[in-house]
């Protein structure tokens, strides 16, 4: 590759992967003068400068004029151990003024001597190097051009394509790289096909040594609530309001939500026409059972509305500081009130933050005779 060619070639792929014309030259500098020290001069007082218009490529040898070498120094650590500390001037690039000035008279010290020791032969190097240099570019401007186009999606829903599987992971094409979707991050019974269309939330995203790594959930409770935003036009344009999101993957979620338009019902309007909205949620969630709930600042009325499907609780805040509440229900729905192993309860619970203790209207009768 001569002088012509690599010009050609920097500003072509300059052009196409959107790399900063002088990040490639910087690179490139600083590649050929590390080639240049391994096979030519140990030393390492050399820069190289590319210039950017012909592509022509020299090697300069620097001395920087000193009053006096300094070859570092020794210090001691917290536990008492010898640290050498490294000269601020590389002891290869110092020479004293003295002989500084039988070479160049009237310099100073803090100047610079340059010498051009560029080999003939150099061009082989710089050939091999700029291949080498390109390649880390492009694949440097990739992983970062990926970085930026995703950096904003944490915690938002995407769709993709179910690409490759292995035992613990799926791995999503999210188009320009993948994410990776951990099978204990599934919905409990559900069934992944691959090469289908798949809605994932994204928990995390870090930037890893071989480019981002972006870790998805379909069980994370934030997967309830951007599907609510994505089916109810009316959470985006901000006519309801969603105060909480608990949930309980493969079993139930609880959503509260409130109006800023007293003629809206929030839950009606969740619901949709025929269940048409309520519809397409759970269809998405694999049947998973989610309530509604109508948010209050009233702590009675709202966890009376969270222990749906329970209807007809009767709720006393016994501790307004500690966050305790008695909710008393008939005795045919405190099997609904509490739920499956308790998840009904639990859920209320972490929506409201109260703990809630539930008795039948039985118990409550049997203590009041005692």
């Amino acid at each position: 590759m001569n002088s012509e060619e690599f010009i050609k070639a920097v500003k072509a792929i300059v052009k196409e992967k959107g790399i900063s014309e002088e990040v490639v030259f910087e690179g490139m500098e600083q590649a050929l003068a590390t080639a240049y020290k391994k096979n030519f001069d140990s030393k390492t007082n050399v820069r190289v400068d590319i210039n950017r218009e012909t592509g022509e490529i020299k090697v300069f040898s620097y001395l920087v004029v000193v009053d006096d070498v300094d070859f570092g120094s020794e210090s001691t650590d917290e536990e008492g151990n010898v640290v050498k500390i490294a000269p601020e001037i590389n002891i290869d690039a110092q020479i004293i003024l003295e002989q500084a000035e039988e070479m160049v008279p009237g310099i100073k010290v803090g100047e610079t001597i340059e010498t051009e020791v560029t080999p003939k032969d150099f061009g082989r190097v710089a050939a091999s190097t700029a291949k080498q240099v390109l390649t880390q570019k492009i694949r440097e401007a990739e992983k970062n051009s990926i970085i930026d186009e995703f950096q904003d999606k944490q915690d938002e829903m995407l769709l993709g394509l179910v690409a490759l599987e292995d035992n613990k992971n799926y791995y999503i094409d999210l188009g320009r790289t993948r994410g990776i979707l951990p099978k204990n991050d599934i919905i409990p019974g559900e069934t992944i096909k691959m090469g289908s269309n798949i809605r994932v939330y994204v928990t995390k995203i870090e930037n890893g040594t071989k480019g981002p790594l972006i870790l998805l959930s379909r069980k994370h409770y934030g997967f309830v609530k951007r599907l609510f935003e994505l089916e109810i036009p009316e959470l985006q344009d901000g006519t309801l309001i969603m105060h909480a999101c608990v949930r309980e993957a493969g079993i139930r979620s609880k959503v509260a939500l409130s109006t800023t338009n007293e003629r809206i019902d929030p839950i009606g309007t969740c619901i949709g026409e025929r269940g048409s909205r309520i519809a397409s949620i759970l269809k998405e969630l694999n049947g998973e059972k989610v309530d509604v709930v109508l948010y209050s600042e009233n702590p009675e009325e709202y966890i009376k509305s969270a222990l749906s499907p329970a209807k007809n609780a009767i709720v006393n805040i016994l501790d307004e500081k500690k966050k305790e509440a008695l909710a008393v229900v008939p005795d045919d729905e405190f099997a609904l009130a509490i739920g499956k192993g308790g998840n009904n309860i639990k859920l209320a619970s972490r929506l409201t933050k109260y703990k809630i203790n539930i008795k039948t209207m039985k118990e409550i009768n049997e203590e009041g005779n005692k």
